[in-house]
C-alpha cells in the first residue's frame, strides 16, 4: 500500500503522486486533462487529492501552459429554468474535459454584458459562452481582440462573433403565427418580456399575421423578470386597452401560465374564450390545466453542441476549419390551450 503523505502546509504534486502510487506527471494529468488518463488512474488522484487536501495552483499551471482551463458563461437570467438544460449539459462535458465554468448574469443588457466582459478579459479564460448576438461595439471590439474562442447561443444570426449555436426566433414567430392561422384563430394578442429575442419572436408573430391581413395586433412588451406575476399583469393590460382576443402568443411559458392564472380569476374558459400559446416547453407546461401549448427548444442538444465546438477548436487552435454554424430547431407542440 502507498504511504500517507504527512501533513504539510506547502502540499506538492509528489505528495499527491506517493500517496496515489503513481508519478507527479500522471497526478498533473489527471488534474489537468482527466481525459488521458484511465477512470482507474483518475479516481486513484482523486482519492488522493481528497487525503492530502491538495489545493492545485491553476496560476502557476495557467502561466506554464498558457491556459486557464476556465470558460465564461454569460446568461440573461437564473429567474426561470429555460436556460437550465442548456447549462447542465454545457458544464457537464466542460467538467468531464477538466475546465472549470464561471457563470455571469447580463440580465438581458448588452451594457451589463460589456461591464462583465471587461471582468473576465483579464482572467484570459479559454473559452467564452454568451446567449444571444446583441453586443454592443465595444464588446465585439474586444472580443476580437482577444482572440478568445467565442460561442453564441440561443440565436441565428447572419453576422456571428466566431461560433453559433442556436435557432432562428424569426422562424418560431412565424410558425406559431401559421399554426394558429391555420387553426382558424384571426383575433391575436401578444405578450412578450422586454428581452430582445422574445421581442423578436413576438414581432415576428405580427409581422407574419400581418402579411395575412391581419393588422393592429396589440403587443405588451413587460419588465423582466418573467414571473407568473408578469404575465397575470399582461394580461389585465391587454385587457384594460381593448376587447378580449381570441388568442394570446406569449414570448414564455412562464408568462403563458400567468396568464391562464388571470383568465381563470376572470372566469374566462381556455381555450373556449381565450386561447393561449408559449414557448420554452418547460416541465410546468403539460403538467397546468388546461395543458399549455408551446414551442419545444432542445436546451440539452444547444449545450452539447456549445461543448463540443468549443473543445474542438481547444484541441485545433491552428487548424479551425470552417466556421461552426449549428441550427438545433424547435418544434411546435399542440396542448390543450389552443
Amino acid at each position: 500500500m502507498p504511504k500517507k503523505a504527512a501533513p504539510s502546509t506547502n502540499l506538492t504534486l509528489i505528495d499527491v503522486a506517493k500517496v496515489a502510487g503513481v508519478s507527479p506527471i500522471t497526478v498533473s494529468r489527471a488534474l489537468s486533462r482527466p481525459e488521458v488518463v484511465s477512470e482507474q488512474t483518475r479516481q486513484k488522484v482523486m482519492a488522493a487529492v481528497r487525503q492530502t487536501g491538495y489545493v492545485s495552483n491553476m496560476l502557476a499551471g495557467s502561466l506554464a501552459s498558457n491556459k486557464s482551463r476556465l470558460v465564461a458563461i454569460f446568461l440573461p437570467t437564473m429567474a426561470n429554468s429555460i436556460f437550465a438544460d442548456t447549462v447542465q449539459a454545457l458544464m457537464e462535458r466542460l467538467a468531464q474535459a477538466g475546465y472549470q465554468t464561471l457563470l455571469g448574469l447580463t440580465g438581458y443588457s448588452a451594457e451589463q454584458e460589456e461591464k462583465l466582459l471587461e471582468a473576465i478579459l483579464g482572467r484570459r479564460p479559454d473559452g467564452i459562452v454568451l446567449t444571444g448576438t446583441l453586443h454592443t461595439e465595444s464588446s465585439r471590439l474586444r472580443l476580437a481582440q482577444s482572440g478568445i474562442p467565442v460561442v453564441e447561443a440561443w440565436d441565428l444570426a447572419d453576422d456571428p462573433l466566431d461560433m453559433l449555436v442556436g435557432f432562428s426566433h424569426e422562424r418560431v414567430g412565424e410558425a406559431i403565427a401559421q399554426h394558429l392561422l391555420g387553426k382558424g384563430y384571426r383575433r391575436f394578442s401578444v405578450i412578450s418580456l422586454g428581452d430582445p429575442r422574445g421581442v423578436r419572436r413576438c414581432q415576428s408573430v405580427i409581422d407574419e399575421l400581418g402579411r395575412h391581413g391581419i393588422d393592429a395586433v396589440p403587443l405588451q412588451v413587460m419588465t423582466p423578470p418573467a414571473t407568473l406575476k408578469t404575465g397575470r399583469d399582461g394580461l389585465q393590460q391587454l385587457l384594460e386597452q381593448g376587447p378580449l382576443p381570441e388568442v394570446v402568443v406569449c414570448s414564455s411559458d412562464t408568462i403563458a401560465q400567468g396568464v391562464l392564472a388571470e383568465a381563470a380569476s376572470r372566469g374566462l374558459r381556455v381555450p373556449e374564450d381565450l386561447a393561449v400559446m408559449g414557448f420554452g416547453d418547460l416541465s410546468a407546461a403539460a403538467q397546468v390545466y388546461p395543458a399549455l401549448s408551446t414551442v419545444s427548444v432542445d436546451g440539452q442538444l444547444i449545450g452539447q453542441k456549445v461543448a463540443q465546438a468549443l473543445l474542438e477548436r481547444f484541441n485545433n487552435a491552428d487548424n479551425v476549419g470552417d466556421p461552426v454554424r449549428i441550427d438545433t430547431g424547435f418544434k411546435l407542440i399542440e396542448r390543450q390551450t389552443t
